[in-house]
């Protein structure tokens, strides 16, 4: 008998400043679709997740917390593993960058680095990110803030060690040219190209002495190894793997991985990174990198300063674990962002869930025990309407194979749902509740109610990766023609206006928070580090006006910039704005902004700015155009 195939799938490790939210659990479920159906396909899969332990932010927060740094991990690492398990997610390991196993090899990784030249002793200055964890040249900073996260950075300068970047960057590049697969989708793979890996790689600083929550360098304790160095090694340690050549036979089977799937904002660390690490290990690379998108609340990334966060379990209270599984799943696309609202959710399950599918079994169930006490065989009575129905049956496990191998998960299960449709479209063809008005046609009947049970017991099965729960309940109340008693509700349909009105107990709106500022509460403000007092002459050589965007694009060669075309009067001016974190092109058009018109030309990731978009900034780092109170004329003069 062969051995199975193996499949080495991973996560990438949560971060332990915070309860998860939605967005972050969404890359777990996804995961988990994955290798659960890798599984179902025959393979021996291995599925690895963990949480990323160590770091500054992490000792600030536990400071402010009062508690020490272990505590503070302890604890958002159990929170962590809690929400994963309640999502039903099948990982064989649950890593911590805090076990003694991954530390002692981390600090031998560091050393074998060290011995072989690849680590250099040297000096860090430049402006450093708390919140991103990475330093920065001042080239690399876009409108003056992180590249990153668009928060503030300060200066720093300290000792550091360093890793020979460059000295492995030809040979990753033609890695990537001759492995086509390694970086999905190949936008992703098109960034790290023309934005790191071509204009050349500055050097890495993979240690730190600012702070000492961190895994020390053994042979220099002033040090600590910094985060990415430490984390990234968590998929060789979590399977066994040795620097000193005493890995495990585990390692020896699953590495190098299948797939790393982790969030498209850590792209450059697994892609750049984390492949030259492997190779001054003299290590294979993971075979994909796939840099999913994000899974947006309303219209912008979740935060809690915005109090747009959604939490999984607050969800499966409402919905469910399987609900709120098949949303994230399905309405995530290949390559762009997704969406996730109150409202969309009670939609989708009222509508995908509780009617296309909870309704099709529970007709077909109630029938089958009407017309026939519950049990039914295939009398052959055939008529030409049951050839599509059998041909989509047919062809949906191929199409779902199909989906699935190019990691499109969302269109894997929208097949499935096609078959349901498909199911349901058959009970109106054959209208069954007719054909048992007549005797005559009751062996027509029942192979009508046959077929209906093998076609919904198909889509189930395939459903299991997605909705593991809900599959069994389907395949437990439709046996091989056989049915239960009484059909199980899968899904109960929900009221809209009821459910918001429990969200907004739950979440009170922002004009409650407002009654409470005029009864004594104070709103929240921001004090800012004071500028240099100017001249009324100084101002006044600065010219605002009202600009209407007239089009947007992205500018390709960076992260966080949109290009916009905007019309001031009769002129037309070409302005660069590092807001792509918080701004859509198509949000960009049509509207009406401040802008400062007389700024010096530049040149921002190679493209021209002439101007500059007025912007306000919170605590958090979101910004906020400026926009002007009452409808006002393209090019009028703000004064």
């Amino acid at each position: 008998m062969s051995e199975k195939p193996k499949y080495y799938i991973t996560t990438a490790i949560a971060y332990t400043s915070g309860k998860p939210h939605i967005g972050n659990t969404y890359e777990i479920v996804l995961a988990d679709a994955i290798a659960r159906y890798k599984r179902s396909q025959g393979y021996d899969v291995f599925f690895q997740t963990g949480t990323d332990e160590h770091g500054q932010k992490i000792e600030l927060k536990a400071e402010e917390a009062g508690i020490t740094p272990k505590e503070f991990v302890d604890n958002v690492s159990t929170e962590i593993r809690r929400i994963w398990d309640l999502m039903d997610t099948s990982y064989d390991k649950f890593i911590r960058t805090t076990d003694e196993d991954h530390e002692k090899q981390v600090q031998k990784i560091f050393k074998k680095l060290y011995d072989q030249g690849d680590i250099y002793k040297g000096y860090y200055e430049g402006m450093y990110c708390t919140p991103c964890e990475s330093f920065f040249t001042e080239s690399q900073l876009v409108d003056g803030k992180c590249p990153d996260c668009g928060r503030e950075v300060q200066p720093a300068k300290e000792e550091a060690y360093f890793f020979k970047m460059s000295k492995y960057a030809d040979r990753l590049i033609e890695h990537i040219n001759t492995h086509p697969e390694f970086i999905q989708p190949v936008s992703r793979k098109n960034e790290m190209m023309n934005n790191f890996l071509l204009p050349g790689l500055q050097d890495l600083c993979v240690s730190r002495t600012s702070f000492k929550w961190g895994i020390p360098v053994d042979f220099d304790d002033k040090h600590v190894v910094y985060v990415w160095l430490d984390a990234l090694t968590n998929y060789i340690t979590g399977i066994g793997y040795d620097a000193d050549g005493n890995s495990t036979e585990q390692f020896g089977k699953l590495w190098p991985a299948d797939l790393h799937l982790i969030g498209k904002d850590i792209i450059r660390f697994h892609t750049i990174y984390w492949p030259i690490f492997l190779m001054a290990l003299g290590l294979p690379l993971p075979k994909q990198v796939f840099g999913h998108p994000w899974l947006l609340q309303g219209d912008g990334k979740m935060s809690k300063s915005k109090g747009n966060v959604l939490y999984a379990d607050e969800l499966v209270d409402f919905f469910g674990v399987d609900a709120v599984r098949y949303f994230v799943l399905h309405e995530m696309p290949f390559e762009n962002d997704g969406v996730i609202t109150w409202e969309l959710m009670v939609e989708r399950l009222n509508s995908d869930l509780a009617n296309t599918l909870g309704n099709l079994v529970n007709r077909t169930v109630s029938m089958t025990n009407k017309y026939f006490g519950g049990t039914v065989t295939d009398k052959g009575a055939a008529e030409e309407v049951d050839a599509d129905l059998k041909a989509v049956m047919e062809n949906t496990p191929k199409a779902v194979d199909e989906k699935m191998d190019g990691l499109r998960v969302a269109d894997a299960i929208t097949e499935i749902f096609n078959l349901f449709k498909r199911c349901n479209k058959y009970i109106d063809e054959t209208t069954p509740w007719l054909l048992a008005k007549d005797e005559a046609k009751k062996d027509r009947l029942e192979t009508v109610l046959w077929n209906l049970i093998q076609g919904i017991s198909a889509g189930a099965r395939l459903l299991e990766s997605f909705m593991p729960s809900t599959s069994k309940k389907i395949l437990e109340q439709l046996g091989d023609g056989h049915v239960t008693e009484k059909p199980e509700i899968l899904f109960q349909r929900l009221d809209l206006e009821e459910v918001m009105k429990k969200v907004e107990e739950l979440h009170p709106p922002k004009e409650e928070a407002a009654d409470e500022s005029e009864a004594g509460a104070e709103e929240a403000v921001i004090d800012i580090e004071p500028k240099d007092e100017i001249t009324f002459e100084q101002f006044g050589a600065m010219q605002f006006q009202v600009g209407e965007i007239i089009s947007c694009e992205e500018v390709k060669k960076s992260k966080k910039l949109l290009c916009s075309q905007v019309k001031i009067g009769s002129q037309v001016k070409q302005i660069v704005s590092g807001i792509k974190a918080h701004y859509k092109p198509e949000e960009m058009v049509g509207k009406k902004v401040m802008v400062l018109v007389n700024l010096k030309p530049a040149k921002l990731a190679g493209v021209l700015s002439e101007g500059m978009l007025l912007c306000a900034e919170d605590a958090d780092g979101n910004l906020s155009l400026m926009v002007p109170e009452k409808k006002m004329p393209s090019g009028a003069e703000i004064c």
